[in-house]
């Protein structure tokens, strides 16, 4: 009776067990969704931002958080209110989702990992203080830092994002390669800078003022030679994964997007230059890559995760302690 009693309890601790883990499994696949969601509309709202800068139809809409006075303004709706308003609605979406995924944490935070909601609470602040600085960027009629900082927290927001959803993707690695997420930061950080000077260069007229009249060059110059570092990191990447040969062949889709876009990238910028700046086709696309690029290395440098999934360790115990 002894033995069986044992028995019985084991199995419903073990039954307990998987139960547990698959109501994990569930909450934390509907938040990776969520989280896959947002890191689609932050893309969006980063690359409308920049179309509407190019555009210059960040005053479209005169007041703030509505447009016109409305929430959807048919009477004045032409390609630069649709722009403002787009990118003001995509904003709106964006932080309706990470609302979403912060108040499901808190009700399921015993299932998920602890960090989750905590984390979560640092991307509604940022969310936050993004809509502030959307509001000041109207306020403050289009000023320059105020529209960089904008950028700056789009940017922390996606990053932010992204290493939430690959450290709920691959918790079951043991352990992260430190040297290799030194080795992409370096890229990553120097892209940022580039990507805020791109902005000081189109918020300050500077590009146009270099072009027309060889005036106010060194923001222009100072974006074109960042390139070369990037460039220099970008290939030693490439190198120091086909040295390690494992690396490459588990990352070489990320590795090959990597450099299609940052060729690309340089492509769309000189012929930018070439165009004096009169096709925004090519400035809105030199964004979308910048955003493209900044993901995938953030995608690189946290596909490993800083977390140990003992699933299979507590089942095999269990399951030992069963047969035992």
């Amino acid at each position: 009776m002894v033995f069986e009693s044992n028995l019985l309890c084991k199995i419903i601790r073990f039954i307990d067990l998987i139960n547990n883990q698959l109501y994990k499994s569930k909450h934390l696949t509907i938040l990776k969704r969520l989280g896959i969601h947002s890191v689609l509309a932050l893309i969006t709202l980063i690359v409308i931002g920049g179309a509407t800068r190019v555009m210059e139809a960040g005053l479209a809409c005169p007041d703030w958080p509505l447009c016109y006075g409305s929430f959807l303004p048919f009477s004045h709706m032409n390609l630069r209110v649709f722009l403002e308003w787009f990118h003001r609605l995509d904003a709106f979406l964006v932080g309706i989702l990470i609302l979403l995924k912060f108040v499901l944490s808190i009700i399921w935070k015993k299932e998920i990992p602890n960090w989750l909601p905590k984390t979560y609470s640092l991307l509604l602040f940022l969310v936050i203080v993004q809509g502030s600085f959307g509001a000041l960027t109207v306020i403050n009629l289009l000023n320059s830092y105020t529209v960089t900082g904008h950028l700056l927290i789009a940017f922390i927001l996606l990053i932010t994002t992204i290493s939430i959803n690959q450290n709920l993707e691959n918790e079951e690695i043991d352990e992260p390669l430190i040297w290799w997420r030194l080795f992409l930061f370096v890229p990553l950080i120097l892209t940022m800078i580039q990507s805020f000077i791109g902005v000081r260069l189109s918020s300050t007229w500077s590009a146009h003022i270099c072009l027309s009249f060889n005036k106010q060059c060194l923001i222009l110059d100072t974006h074109k030679l960042f390139a070369f570092p990037i460039a220099f990191s970008i290939l030693l990447i490439i190198a120091t994964s086909i040295y390690k040969r494992n690396l490459f062949m588990k990352n070489w889709k990320y590795l090959s997007t990597l450099i299609f876009l940052f060729i690309s990238q340089i492509l769309l910028g000189e012929l930018s230059l070439k165009t004096n700046l009169n096709e925004p086709i090519f400035i809105i696309g030199h964004q979308l890559n910048a955003s493209l690029f900044i993901a995938i290395l953030t995608t690189l440098i946290f596909r490993l995760p800083f977390h140990k999934k003992d699933l299979n360790d507590s089942l095999n115990s269990q399951m030992v302690g069963i047969n035992s």
